[in-house]
């Protein structure tokens, strides 16, 4: 049997495209929320992580939000110029920088409390539906975790 390299060549034999498309949705939707705060989407989720747990390393935030230094550094000095975070060097280690939230950082999580509910009701998917994607979506996750490490 020859090989189609036409075939798998299309864009709707990829599974990257829908991954893609299906990302910059999801995101897009949360701009009518994030835009009233002066947030990006990618701001906001680092706020989420400091809202669970302030006080963390750069390379924390960075491995939690799979991101790296060079796009979270130039994010995180705009936070701090907006008032909402601290960037301090550790005491054990001043190579590492520690973010913590500043009183007007915290108070932002009650102002942004009711987005997770307001994007949720703009996706159209049952909620076995919804599972099972978050699901499998983690399991691609870890399992690109895991190829990078070799």
């Amino acid at each position: 049997m020859e090989y189609d390299y036409h075939e798998i060549m299309k864009l709707d034999n990829q599974l990257c495209f829908p991954l893609y498309a299906a990302a910059r949705n999801v995101t897009s939707l949360y701009t009518p929320w994030l835009k009233p705060l002066g947030l990006t989407y990618t701001q906001y989720i680092t706020f989420l992580v400091l809202w669970e747990k302030d006080g963390i390393s750069v390379s924390e935030i960075g491995n939690k939000l799979m991101l790296d230094n060079g796009t979270l550094s130039p994010m995180l000095k705009k936070m701090e110029q907006s008032g909402y975070i601290e960037r301090n060097r550790s005491k054990e280690d001043d190579r590492v920088v520690i973010i913590t939230l500043t009183q007007k950082g915290r108070e932002l999580q009650e102002q942004a409390k009711d987005i997770p509910e307001k994007v949720g009701s703009c996706i159209d998917l049952p909620i076995e539906k919804a599972r099972a994607l978050y699901d499998l979506l983690y399991e691609l996750l870890e399992n690109q975790k895991g190829q990078n490490k070799r």
